[in-house]
């Protein structure tokens, strides 16, 4: 497929942006920064200038696609990743513009471009857990796409409106536009450099919901939305299968949740439900932290 990808110099579109090369798509990266990656080119755009947005959603992916002399090629998809990634970076307001503001603007385009499939970073902070002022606990566990998403930070706000946003375009156009509620992403070299600390104090990751989403996993989970056609507007949570702690789920559940209603888990299972992704993409995840890891006695 050829691919508009935005944000993909980032820290999870960078993987994404590598997996899906490898699968052979032609993926043209937009960002406000280039990406340095052999056989991915990059345009520079503000996605928050719908012209510019316009332009580059009706561009050539690079020179060689002038060669044929049959125009512009259009793009089969879209994947939008581009944002102020987090909370604390920029003005509260500055974060919900540039999210919203952008991700309304390649949304308009795809559509009035007629590009059928739309996949597009939503968070794991729309479940008002995250950024909360204080300890916020869920509903119930394990959080499944059905809890409610009522957050209290302009991030996670920006993520929910984009939701909003993308469905009313679904509406309209009968496209595809997948929605990907992602956990913190986790990047290779992250497992030795992080998760001792976290089986040494699980409080870190209480925020996290105790999830996880490997990098390469998330490209493979974008890439699963690019093969599944027919969907509609669908929003999928995005998590590996188990913690990121080496506590198990009775424990975990016995010292941060009691008083939550828990459904019958498995030891290790995820709290962040990842079952839709399974059942309607076929998405299995790949990656552990237990494969990186030499942790004598842990399982």
């Amino acid at each position: 497929m050829r691919i508009l990808f935005t944000g993909g110099s980032g820290k999870a579109g960078r993987h994404a942006v590598a997996y899906l090369r490898d699968q052979g798509h032609r993926v043209l990266n937009v960002d406000l920064k280039p990406l340095d990656m052999p056989g991915v080119d990059s345009r520079i755009i503000d996605i928050t200038n719908a012209g510019q947005v316009f332009d580059v959603m009706a561009s050539y992916a690079g020179f060689d696609e002038m060669e044929p002399g049959t125009g512009v090629p259009r793009f089969d998809a879209v994947v939008h990743f581009a944002a102020i990634p987090r909370l604390l970076l920029t003005a509260d307001s500055e974060c919900y513009r540039v999210n919203t503001i952008g991700t309304y603007n390649i949304l308009d385009a795809a559509v009035k471009f007629g590009i059928r499939k739309v996949i597009f970073a939503s968070s794991e902070t729309t479940y008002g857990v995250c950024f909360a002022d204080g300890e916020r606990k869920p509903d119930y566990l394990p959080i499944d796409e059905e809890h409610p998403v009522v957050p209290e930070d302009s991030y996670a706000m920006s993520k929910v409106v984009n939701e909003v946003t993308a469905r009313s375009f679904q509406r309209r156009s009968g496209f595809d536009i997948y929605g990907l509620r992602i956990n913190n992403v986790i990047e290779p070299h992250e497992y030795a450099q992080n998760f001792p600390d976290y089986l040494a104090n699980p409080d870190l990751r209480r925020r996290n919901i105790f999830a996880y989403i490997d990098a390469r996993d998330l490209g493979q989970m974008v890439q699963r939305c690019l093969e599944t056609d027919g969907l509609g507007y669908e929003i999928f949570n995005v998590s590996n299968d188990d913690h990121s702690v080496g506590l198990t789920t009775a424990e975990l559940i016995e010292t941060y949740y009691q008083g939550v209603p828990a459904a019958e888990m498995g030891a290790h299972e995820t709290f962040y439900a990842n079952k839709k992704a399974k059942a309607l993409l076929g998405f299995q995840p790949e990656h552990s932290w237990r494969m990186y890891l030499d942790r004598p006695g842990m399982v």
